[in-house]
């Protein structure tokens, strides 16, 4: 329950004491005192927050007394209640006691209520705004300390070392190598590789390795905005320099001024902006569209492209002398396909990072499951291996092992290649040859997708295909699937 608001009735007449404490008591704390001892005596031992002093006292006038108070215990809220309207009277309370309210007698009770609620309210803010001036004191520290640990945990989580998951004899081993060495030396990288293979974690690992780690990070997509749009947003614009410039804005160059900005799908700008950042880069300051004026930047370029520049070059479509800007060190990204052993790694650690985002809790990925994710080729890359973690999780069951019968039909389907087939599985299953083979291969991948979803029941997969179980035994011997079984289950290793 909360705390009535303590009240303090200073006046000599015993009798008006009584009266406000009966009025008063309901709504608030109240103290009474009959002379001005005995109210010094309560401020010093209790929390008042309102004093209600007569102004006619024996000892000392209520404004004398309210200067006293007011040097002793500014914060309390100070009223004078007196029979007297004398104009100098209610100047001195004013000017050197600071008195929140003059009240004159007779009062109504309901009125003298809600005037000492209002004061203790009025009270209550002043503590409040006392304590927010002493946290706005400390803001700019904490504020800096918190940013500091916040990039300090992002330094941890895109280290070349731990923050890019991969097997120990991963293609990704020489990449991350080569990262490691660049990152703390102010070259422009170029990042090259398919969409979904991970370059923007390999440009935040070349950020947060160098020494402008504790600068801004700053990533523009080029190829998502025309070159208008795309000029303002790097390079900022005035107010009223094209329609809709209803204010001014700050371009991504500046803002990421001191620290690196992230170039993606760099190969899709036009010609025409190829010129102007062209200039960006080699003067090393920038103009905002309807500004006259430069403004010199420091940044760190790096940029990233699907795209094979070296070819883009020759035929005439990216500048030369702008690719030399960019490609001080070039890193060339692998795709998934290969990288098989990346597979179970980079599914575990993907799993985790579902498991805490859709808040639903299982023991890992089977063995199973990991391999059908093996044989198939990935053409999104670790993009598109991630968007699959995320649907095995919600299709699997919470609190046990997600298995490959919850797997996308098209990974089953996948050249099947299992500890326990034959060695020549491989050839047989290859699409190309007579037509009786590409048929015979393309049933293969479908017994073997059907079998796994069923979870190896050959029941139910004959069922689905409209086979005999007799008929089903034919084509896993023909095929080499008579003795393939489920692999015995995993556990995710995330650390």
């Amino acid at each position: 329950m909360t705390p009535l608001p303590t009240i303090l009735i200073v006046d000599d007449e015993i009798r008006s004491l009584e009266t406000l404490e009966r009025i008063l008591a309901d709504d608030f704390d109240v103290r009474c005192a009959s002379n001005v001892a005995a109210a010094q005596e309560v401020l010093e031992n209790e929390w008042v927050q309102v004093i209600l002093c007569d102004q006619r006292m024996p000892d000392q006038t209520g404004v004398e007394f309210l200067k006293t108070v007011r040097e002793r215990w500014p914060d309390v809220i100070r009223m004078i209640i007196s029979g007297y309207t004398d104009a100098h009277d209610i100047i001195d309370g004013v000017n050197e006691a600071g008195i929140y309210q003059y009240i004159t007698k007779p009062w109504r009770p309901d009125s003298l209520i809600l005037t000492l609620g209002n004061a203790c309210r009025l009270y209550a803010l002043q503590r409040e705004n006392d304590l927010l001036a002493v946290e706005l004191k400390m803001a700019p520290s904490n504020a800096r300390r918190t940013i500091d640990q916040r990039r300090e945990t992002l330094r941890r989580d895109y280290d070349v070392k731990d923050g890019i998951v991969r097997a120990d004899n991963s293609p990704m081993n020489g990449v991350c190598s080569t990262l490691q060495q660049v990152a703390r030396y102010d070259v422009p990288v170029l990042v090259c590789g398919a969409s979904g293979t991970g370059k923007e974690l390999a440009a935040r690992a070349l950020h947060y390795g160098s020494l402008r780690w504790n600068k801004p990070f700053v990533v523009e997509n080029c190829g998502a905005l025309p070159d208008p749009l795309l000029e303002s947003e790097l390079f900022g614009h005035k107010r009223g320099a094209f329609t809709g410039a209803v204010e001014d804005h700050v371009g991504l160059f500046e803002r990421a001024d001191g620290g690196t900005v992230f170039l993606d799908e760099i190969g899709d700008v036009s010609p025409a902006f190829q010129v102007k950042l062209l200039r960006v880069l080699q003067e090393g300051e920038v103009r905002p569209v309807g500004s006259g004026k430069t403004r010199r930047i420091d940044v760190r370029i790096v940029a990233a492209t699907n795209k094979d520049l070296d070819e883009e070059v020759r035929a005439g479509r990216f500048r030369a002398d702008l690719y030399y800007r960019l490609a001080g060190i070039v890193v060339r990204l692998p795709n998934l396909k290969d990288r098989p052993d990346d597979i179970a790694p980079l599914a575990d650690a993907l799993l985790g990072q579902a498991m805490d985002k859709l808040g639903k809790r299982v023991p890992g990925i089977s063995r199973e499951a990991i391999e059908c994710m093996r044989n198939y080729h990935w053409p999104g890359n670790v993009r598109e291996l991630q968007n699959e973690i995320q649907q095995l999780l919600v299709v699997g069951e919470e609190g046990k092992m997600l298995g490959a019968e919850h797997l996308s039909r098209h990974i089953l389907r996948a050249s099947p290649s299992t500890e326990e087939a034959p060695e020549d599985f491989e050839t047989v299953a290859e699409l190309d040859g007579t037509l009786k083979e590409r048929i015979g291969a393309l049933e293969a991948r479908i017994i073997k997708e059907t079998l796994i979803r069923h979870r190896w029941n050959k029941s139910k997969a004959a069922r689905e295909l409209g086979l005999s179980r007799v008929g089903l035994r034919g084509k896993l011997e023909r095929y080499g699937l008579e003795n393939v079984k489920p692999l015995p289950e995993r556990r995710a290793s995330r650390g």
